[in-house]
Order: structure tokens, then sequence, then C-alpha cells
């Protein structure tokens, strides 16, 4: 193989693709970024056999070829190069040079033989989305993805398409996050997307109303974005009923200011670390809400003046997840709602149902 690119154009592909690449595997190949270059193009590759990310760049072929090269040490390498154009030469053994002004390296690589066949999808379902739509999504849910993988179908996110619409929810057996948006899609599908894939997605995603492609099969999906083409294994499983977790009947409405619980909430953790616990006591009084905490970092208290219906309410929260509800709204007011204190906390927004958010109660201690 024998190329000429732009520094930048290969700098940038690389520190993308890289984030598919497996930081440790028994398959050194995978520890790498596949490399393929042909016609008028680069063809780059990271894949870990979960998550795979993939882009072309321009470049001058001069020699066809292909290989795969150590990301962590690649990266480091053009990042650092002098001047703007790179050439990349490799002979029949993979020894690779790689050339910048008056700049040389040479490194090892390994067949691209050695590199695992990238998963296609060929009979699967398409759709079309905005790229700053998916992005609020994914934002708003993926807070609330289960960390540990006690049961794997619950460190994702399900997609359900359905009606001309899309819903997204995460659950992690303490709290749930449901966002939903209409899209134009005649499909009706139901899968589950891994946490980490979505968090790559994330970084990807436009905050313009560029197009997004996606593509569903049986077991992976695949969304082009951009230059960029990310596709991952879906997770199998039973997903958790969450509608039979969302209370039906409400008997307290509080609404709120968001930025001043947010602010309010935020305050009462100082008192609270991952090594000194305590829950977060909130009594729903009076358009108001009183909130405390005492630890053995000290004690707070606070009041908001909120506009209220139905009964007073006394409930310990989690202070962690009831301030990443909060902030996940992205609204200036919001609705909690509660079914008597043993019943999760319900917030969603003061008008329409795209978003809804519910934190489980802490048991309070009685004196």
């Amino acid at each position: 193989m024998r190329i000429t690119c732009a520094r930048q154009a290969l700098v940038d592909a690389v520190n993308n693709v890289q984030r598919g690449v497996a930081s440790k595997s028994a398959l050194p190949a995978l520890e790498g970024i596949l490399l393929k270059a042909s016609a008028s193009s680069l063809f780059l590759a990271g894949y870990d056999m979960e998550l795979g990310i993939t882009t072309t760049i321009e470049a001058d072929v001069e020699e066809a070829g292909e290989l795969v090269l150590t990301a962590k040490l690649f990266s480091e390498i053009i990042r650092k190069l002098p001047e703007e154009e790179i050439s990349i030469t490799s002979n029949d053994r993979n020894n690779t040079v790689i050339r910048s002004g008056n700049s040389e390296f040479t490194i090892m690589g390994f067949s691209s033989a050695d590199y695992p066949e990238l998963p296609t999808i060929n009979d699967g379902a398409a759709l079309t989305m905005q790229q700053n739509v998916l992005k609020s999504m994914i934002r708003q849910t993926l807070f609330a993805v289960a960390q540990t993988d006690t049961r794997p179908i619950h460190t994702g996110v399900q997609f359900e398409i359905a009606d001309n619409s899309l819903r997204l929810v995460a659950v992690d057996g303490s709290r749930l996050a449901m966002r939903c948006e209409e899209i134009k899609s005649s499909e009706t599908l139901q899968f589950v997307v891994p946490g980490k894939t979505l968090s790559e997605v994330l970084k990807l995603l436009s905050d313009e109303e560029e197009p997004l492609y996606v593509t569903v099969g049986s077991r992976h999906i695949i969304m082009e974005i951009g230059g960029y083409s990310v596709f991952s294994r879906l997770l199998e499983g039973d997903f958790l009923p969450y509608r039979k977790a969302i209370p039906v009947q409400t008997t307290t409405k509080i609404r709120v200011k968001t930025r001043e619980m947010i602010d309010a909430v935020d305050r009462a953790s100082l008192v609270i670390s991952d090594r000194i616990k305590s829950p977060l006591i909130c009594r729903f009084k009076d358009d108001q809400i009183y909130l405390s905490c005492i630890t053995a970092l000290g004690s707070v208290n606070e009041i908001l003046s909120v506009g209220m219906e139905g009964r007073p309410e006394e409930m310990g929260f989690n202070c962690r997840f009831l301030l990443d509800a909060l902030r996940n709204t992205e609204s200036d007011e919001i609705l909690i709602e509660l079914n008597g204190a043993q019943a999760p906390m319900k917030i969603v927004p003061t008008s329409g149902e795209n978003f809804l958010f519910l934190v489980l109660p802490v048991k309070l201690k009685r004196v």
C-alpha cells in the first residue's frame, strides 16, 4: 500500500473510528484500525465484535492495499506529525512507514486477513430521521440505562417504532426514562440498542436537521451519520414490561420551575457522597416543596414555592437519580405527579407527552 492524504482528515477519521476498537483482545488485530486503500480513497474501520465504526476519506492512492495498524500508536503518531500531508507505505510483511515533512516512523502492522468480517444487513428495515431529533432522544434516555449486567437487556435502550412514532425507553431498576417523537415510517419494530453504542452515536450526531439513515436487521443495526457508519449488535432478551410500572392515577400534582428545583437538589447533594449516603427527603405541602437531608457531613434544608394540587406527601429519593431526571427534562417547567408515598415520582412536561421519567422513592426510616 502506498498513499498520501491530508493529515487533519486522517486525524479526524482515526479519532472517531478508534472508539470502536477493542481496548484489550485475545485477537491483536481487534486492537487496531483496518485500513483499505483503493481507487482514490482510504477506508478505515474500528470493530470490537459488538460495536464498529467505519468511514472513508479522500487519498492519493499510488498502490492499493490493506492492513491493520495498532490504533493507539497510529493515532498518537499522526496527531503529532508536523505537516498537513501524510504518506503511508507498507510492504508485503506489513512493515509500515509513515512520513510527514522531516518526520518518519516505521511500525509493524497486522495482516488484514486477521481482521474479522464486518457485519452486513441484507433484508433489514430502513428508517430515515433527523439527527438532532435522535440526539435529543438518546440524551434524554441514556442516563437511565443500567450500569450492571445483572440483566444485560437493560444495559441498552429499547426502540419502539409504530404508527409513525418512535419511542425510546431505558430502565435500571430504580428509574425509567421514556422519550417519544413522530417520525415518517410505516414500520412496526421493537429492538434494544446497547448503551455503549448510543454513547458513541451521540458523539457523531449533529445538532442540525441533517438526515440519519438507519437499517435494522434481526441481530444488528447500522446507522449512517454524516460520513460515518456505526454498526452494532442488538441486545437479546425480554425487556421490562415497563408500562405496568407507570402509575395510572395521580393524587398529587406539582408544577415547578425546573432550574429552581435542579439548583436546590444540587445544593442538597453537597452533604452526600459516595461513601456517606442518605436519602433526600421531599415534603410536598401547601404549595411548597421542603427539601432536607442529614448526613455525617452536615445537614441542609430548602424550601421551593410551587403550584400544587392534591394531598400532601413525604417521600425520600436518591439525590443523584432525582437530579439526573430533572436535568434531562430540557424544559423550563415540569409537572411532578405522585400517587402516594410508595409509588414512583412521575416527571412529565407541562403540555404534550414527549417525555416521561420515573424515579422510585427510597423507604424512609421512621423514628
